[in-house]
Order: C-alpha cells, then sequence, then structure tokens
C-alpha cells in the first residue's frame, strides 16, 4: 500500500508510492563525465571571471592570477546585485522592492575534470570554510537577511558550467521555505521545549532504518519524509543553528562526511546530477533553541509533474528506508522486490 508521510517540521504530506517501489538500478542517470576543456573558470584564465573575493592561494602567488587552491568570485550574470538601496515599495495590493543581493560562486578546485567526492579531505573542508567566510562577511551587511548556499552539480541539475563550483546567494528577505522551517520549529519548541531537530536525530540514531552514516560528529540520514528518490540530509550531532558558527575542526568533520557519502552515492547510482542547499538561520532572527542547521543533497532521478505543481504534495517512489539501505555500502545495492512501474 501506499502511504501518506508528514514531514514533523513544516507538516508537508508526501505521498511514498511503494507499489511504484524501483530498484537503485533503475534510477542510475547518465553519469556527470566533465569534458576536460579549457574554461574561464580554469587555472590560467583568471582574467576571464570578475576580480576574487576571496581565495587560498600557494605563497607569494599575487591574487587573481594562477597559484590558488579554491577562489571566490562575483557571478558574471547575478541573480541578485550589490549596488542600491531596497527601496520597498507597493502597486496597490502588490509589494516590491530593488532586486539588491550578492551573488558569488565558489570555484572548488583548479582541476577541471575533479568533484567533491573525489577531492581530498582538506580541499573540501576548504570549500566549506569559504562557504562560512563569506557568509560571516555577508553578515555585516544589513541589508541581507539571508545566505543561501547551493550547488548544481551536473546539467540535469541546473549547472551551466562544467567546472567544480558552488554559489552563495544574499537576499533581502528570508526565503518561504525557511520562514516555514523556523515557524514550525519554533511551535514546536513551544510545546515540548525541545528542538524538533534533535528529537529527530535521536529517534532516527536509535531506529537506524534511515540512518546512513554517522561519523565526526554528523549525521547523514534519508528524512522520514523524503520528497524525492535518495533525498539526503546531513546534520551535526550537537544543537548548532547558524552554519557559519562552525568551528575548523567541525568542517573539517563535514568534509569527510559529505565526501564519503558522496562517493556512496556514485556507486549506488552512478555520478548522478545532484543539487544540494545548505539551510542554516537567518542573520537577525536566530532561534538558537530551535532551528539546526542541515545540508540537503538531492539526486535528479525523477521530474515534479503536474500533480506535484498543483497540489504541493510529493511523490517518491523510493521508500527512504530502502534508499539508506542501499547508500549504506553493506552488501551492495538492495533489490526492491515491488515491480517498478512508469511514473505515466
Amino acid at each position: 500500500m501506499p502511504e501518506l508521510r508528514k514531514d514533523p517540521v513544516v507538516g508537508r504530506w508526501v505521498i511514498i508510492a511503494t507499489e511504484r517501489a524501483r530498484r537503485p538500478s533503475d534510477f542510475v542517470a547518465d553519469p556527470v563525465r566533465p569534458r576536460v576543456s579549457a574554461c574561464a573558470f580554469c587555472e590560467g584564465h583568471e582574467a576571464q571571471t570578475p576580480p576574487e573575493i576571496f581565495a587560498e592561494r600557494r605563497p607569494g602567488r599575487e591574487p587573481n592570477g594562477p597559484g590558488w587552491t579554491y577562489r571566490v568570485v562575483p557571478n558574471k550574470f547575478p541573480a541578485l546585485r550589490i549596488e542600491g538601496d531596497l527601496e520597498p515599495s507597493g502597486e496597490g495590493l502588490f509589494d516590491k522592492m530593488t532586486g539588491v543581493g550578492a551573488h558569488e560562486v565558489v570555484i572548488e578546485t583548479p582541476d577541471h575534470a575533479a568533484s567533491l567526492a573525489s577531492l581530498p579531505l582538506d580541499a573540501v573542508a576548504d570549500v566549506l570554510l569559504a562557504f562560512r567566510e563569506r557568509m560571516l562577511d555577508l553578515k555585516k551587511d544589513p541589508r541581507f537577511a539571508y545566505v543561501l548556499v547551493f550547488k548544481n552539480h551536473g546539467e540535469a541539475a541546473g549547472a551551466s558550467l562544467e567546472h567544480p563550483h558552488s554559489q552563495l546567494i544574499a537576499t533581502p528577505i528570508i526565503p518561504i521555505m525557511v520562514s516555514e522551517e523556523l515557524a514550525g520549529s519554533a511551535e514546536y519548541y513551544a510545546l515540548k521545549e525541545r528542538c524538533v531537530w534533535c528529537d529527530m536525530l535521536r529517534q532516527e540514531r536509535r531506529d537506524g532504518r534511515r540512518l546512513i552514516l554517522e561519523s565526526q560528529g554528523f549525521v547523514t540520514l534519508a528524512p522520514f519524509a523524503a520528497r524525492f528518490p535518495f533525498e539526503t540530509w546531513i546534520l551535526p550531532v550537537g544543537h548548532r543553528a547558524a552554519f557559519e558558527d562552525s568551528t575548523d575542526e567541525e568542517l573539517r568533520g563535514l568534509a569527510g562526511v559529505l565526501g564519503e557519502f558522496l562517493r556512496r552515492m556514485n556507486r549506488v547510482l552512478g555520478d548522478p546530477p545532484f543539487n544540494f542547499m545548505l539551510h542554516t538561520a537567518p542573520f537577525r532572527e536566530v532561534q538558537r533553541e530551535s532551528f539546526h542547521w542541515r545540508l540537503e543533497i538531492i539526486p535528479k532521478l525523477t521530474r515534479v509533474a503536474g500533480f506535484e505543481w498543483g497540489s504541493g504534495f510529493f511523490i517518491n517512489p523510493m521508500p527512504p528506508e530502502d534508499a539508506a539501505e542501499a547508500l549504506k555500502g553493506e552488501g551492495g545495492p538492495i533489490v526492491i522486490t515491488s515491480p517498478a512501474v512508469a511514473r505515466e
């Protein structure tokens, strides 16, 4: 029987379509294999990007030239521009403001053919450190309320450039998905005087069915009401509301867990396109007792269609317990006995 599952934070219902369940191998997409060709993000082409904001370089190397391990540059085609004032106004019942924000690109490595799954631990930790340092800097700007860190890996996931990179966008308002999480977690805390994410972690660690990996103070799990096949969350075990409060040691631990998970995902799903998004507390309204940051990883294996857009429900043909079992790497990918059924 299919199941309806409710997300305990935002109250969103998901259909776990067990009668449409598939083997993990049924979800293998065309692997992301970068063409090894020079691009604007490659070492030696620094003049093709805007001047760098932040970078790690070998000693004696000049800014905006070769000799770097990672660079952060403004996006050449930004969604929001850093210049100007917000200037909120209205047109009758409609509200608007100037499109002020910041849009930056983290070029993760000089190696065009690398990925976060193949980079050494120190290099992944450096990328996470770059996220933290840029968030701390953008936090000083009173115009900005939130920074979303995200990565699009592969064309199917929205990447327009192949070279390994991720992005940050600072916005003057709190995104609605984050607002819903803030409201839901605050309501839970008001009722129980506990963080819903901490309670979730305790239950998942005891239960074990959806637990994929636990190491270095971080838990990797398949969420109970997963919207998509192989949707995965990485959360710190210790309560932490804001990612930018992470220490160097914590970021190094996260780097190890993230790299290990991505390698497992690639083994099971064949290097699929994916998105990751960092959900963290807003700058000015930090609900430190009730909110808990997480990294959300979603392989691009299915499409959102009319029912999802029209209803707000998501249909997931891969039960999260089965996805977690496949990703644990114990005995290899599982076989789901239910027959595979096409979405349409």
